[in-house]
């Protein structure tokens, strides 16, 4: 039985379609359970030669060639037809399929009886999306946010297409994704969602051979956005749902050409006529005042729309640039390990240019928008009421993995309070902060699954009043978060996770598998504990900094005695005993007096080992260890210049201005530092 088949539109896809094909030919899924169906619309490259070939090799892959629609759509909706298998995914002919993504998808799917499986999406051309935070077995676009995921690169049961009647609009158009995933979506009655492995990479080529353009139309786009709300509006009853689902579009698909930066940097021609355009829709759908869409926007973006509604252009311009001024600040307040899981407490809030806060004032019961960007507002004689100023608040600590370019998020949300700030006699104010505590767990952090090795630097994602910034989770200089940079081993087979301060910034981050020696410098910076001699004295304990989760496991390292050319290395563990110990076995005799004890966790031998301690013997054995804080006054002098703003944003000035050759020569030399730098 053919379980899947994956249809890839094709048009002179160049260099791109081998990187393509090559991913879809080595699924984990047996060869014989899935097909490749590539439709090549009208190629005038040398595609159809090698799609051909690749035909005449593998069984498996089917091609069909014809004349050119001018747009994905007809090609997709060909493949469709062609398809043989139980389900079929869409993949565009530049980007990649994961080894496992078919085989994960379709188990996923077929177990819960989903019509559409959507595996996350990882690489160049996307950003962190809460759609895939976990895996989710079965769901519907009414309990989930589905809609915040509009691109068609996706699994869908092939009766269910066929028996609704959803094909993609064929010829050239605007939003024929949307448009597609809108009666896809309102017609499901089951979605699962893989949160665990990135199943699909969309892929920004070099060339931009994958944008969809600069020119836009913008009557033909709007005439497209219609449809797409004909389309949610014929699949759903009238109510929350509904509105949800129209409110997404009126903030995605036209607000955002409304707000900034945008709208200020518009030329102003194209500014009154996307302005035209988008208050003539709005009028259409949601009419002139306030409504179940527009009610349940957030307070600034409600703004936006009623300035749009009562026609003031120039409101707009002037909230937007007032708007843009507006900067986050999150605050770290807690960092420490807990039952094998770093907790993270951190606090946001908006704050003027000058530091202030954005505050919203209390009058007579009710909540209105800080005067520095409402004040003066046409239309606006009385202020903005917000209502609930903590109704809107939303948002979650991400972590983002360098090596795959893939965001992760913990499970906790973030929530809004009030915190009284000025009280002039007359009027009280207070400011939002939105804060949580977040549980970071490295064995489930990755959607319910382990973090891969690397590096993983935690960011927070705030909204405040329907403000939303993008904040790098840092820590200053200061000893108080030196205790809290404990690494720790999790989980069996046992794991080496160390929490950085990072340079230049100090954004905290956890290395994970220590694959830079982050715990052996962590241990020479911390400091060594006690030492347990067995009675014979050739076995060792020597006490570590580490902290061990539930049920951890020992992890294998070395040890090396001794200086180069007279040294011995020793294989150790590291292992929960009480507190986490080095132990060693069969520690042979050495000479009297001071030796260095250096330590090494990946055992591969492509690292140095890293001191973290001296040795005294006498008689042959090891007797003490002293803790020697390798190199700690040098080490700590980054991270203090790091803490100082001015200074920080002085050396970029300074950098951006070298030529590019030297600018990146000076970057690398910061980021070595930052890498030796293991005072946290």
């Amino acid at each position: 039985m053919i379980k899947a088949s994956v249809v890839v539109p094709v048009y002179n896809p160049g260099p791109y379609l081998q990187h393509c094909a090559e991913s879809l030919l080595n699924q984990s899924l047996p060869p014989d359970e899935y097909e490749i169906v590539f439709v090549d619309d009208g190629s005038t490259d040398d595609s159809p030669r090698h799609l051909d070939e690749l035909a005449a090799t593998h069984p498996r892959v089917r091609v069909h060639h014809q004349e050119n629609s001018g747009w994905p759509g007809k090609p997709r909706n060909v493949g469709v037809e062609l398809a043989r298998g139980e389900y079929v995914q869409f993949v565009d002919q530049d980007d990649v399929l994961a080894p496992e993504a078919l085989e994960r998808m379709y188990a996923l799917g077929s177990s819960n009886d989903a019509d559409i499986v959507l595996g996350k999406v990882g690489g160049t051309m996307t950003g962190p999306s809460t759609v895939f935070a976990q895996t989710v077995p079965s769901c519907t676009v009414a309990d989930a946010p589905l809609i915040e995921s509009l691109t068609p690169h996706k699994m869908f049961r092939r009766s269910f297409l066929m028996d609704n009647g959803i094909w993609f609009p064929e010829g050239r158009r605007r939003l024929e994704d949307q448009l597609f995933m809108a009666r896809a979506y309102t017609r499901a009655k089951s979605v699962s969602i893989v949160g665990d492995y990135v199943c699909y990479y969309w892929l920004r080529r070099d060339d931009g051979g994958n944008n969809s353009g600069n020119a836009l139309n913008l009557r033909g786009y709007y005439a497209n956005v219609r449809e797409v709300m004909d389309a949610i509006e014929e699949g759903t009853d009238p109510g929350e749902v509904r509105d949800r689902l129209l409110r997404r579009l009126l903030r995605v698909e036209m607000m955002s050409r409304l707000r900034e930066p945008r709208l200020v940097r518009y030329s102003e021609g194209y500014r009154n006529a996307g302005y035209r355009e988008v208050r003539k829709l709005t009028l259409e759908r949601f009419g002139s005042g306030p409504g179940g869409v527009v009610d349940g926007l957030a307070p600034v973006m409600r703004l936006r729309v009623t300035l749009l509604q009562r026609d003031r252009l120039d409101g707009l311009m002037e909230l937007a640039r007032r708007c843009e001024k507006v900067r986050a600040e999150a605050e770290v307040e807690e960092v420490t390990w807990r039952a094998g899981a770093l907790r993270v407490g951190v606090r946001a809030r908006l704050l003027h240019p000058d530091g202030r806060p954005v505050v919203v004032t209390e009058r007579a019961g009710r909540y209105y928008l800080d005067d520095e960007l409402a004040a003066g507002l046409p239309t606006l004689a009385e202020g903005w009421d917000v209502g609930d100023p903590c109704e809107h608040v939303q948002g979650d600590l991400r972590v983002h993995h360098r090596d795959s370019d893939t965001w992760w998020f913990a499970p906790e949300p973030l929530h809004g309070s009030l915190e009284r700030v000025v009280h002039d006699g007359t009027q009280v104010h207070h400011q939002v902060v939105a804060s949580g505590v977040f549980t970071l767990d490295p064995d489930r952090l990755a959607g319910g699954g382990p973090l891969a090795g690397g590096r993983h630097d935690l960011w927070l994602s705030a909204q405040i009043l329907g403000l939303g910034r993008s904040l790098r989770i840092t820590l200053d200089g200061s000893s108080r978060w030196k205790q809290a940079m404990v690494p720790a081993v999790v989980g069996d087979p046992a794991r080496i996770v160390v929490p950085q301060r990072t340079l230049p910034d100090g954004q905290l981050a956890l290395e994970v598998d220590a694959r830079g020696q982050a715990l052996a410098s962590a241990v020479a910076s911390l400091g060594v504990g006690p030492l347990h001699v067995s009675e014979g004295g050739t076995h060792l304990q020597l006490s570590l900094p580490v902290r061990t989760g539930p049920g951890a496991g020992a992890h294998q390292a070395e040890v090396v005695i001794g200086r180069a050319g007279a040294s011995h290395t020793l294989p150790g563990r590291i292992q929960p005993a009480g507190t986490t110990v080095l132990a060693l076995e069969h520690v042979p005799a050495l000479p009297a007096g001071r030796h260095p004890i250096a330590l090494r966790t990946n055992g591969t031998g492509e690292r140095p080992a890293v001191p973290i301690g001296t040795a005294v013997v006498r008689g042959g054995r090891i007797v003490a260890v002293r803790a020697v804080r390798h190199n700690a006054p040098l080490r700590r002098l980054p991270a203090r210049l790091a803490s100082d703003r001015q200074l920080r944003r002085r050396v970029h000035q300074l950098v951006r201005k070298l030529p590019d050759e030297q600018a990146d020569l000076v970057r690398k030399v910061l980021r070595e530092v930052a890498r030796w730098s293991r005072s946290r």
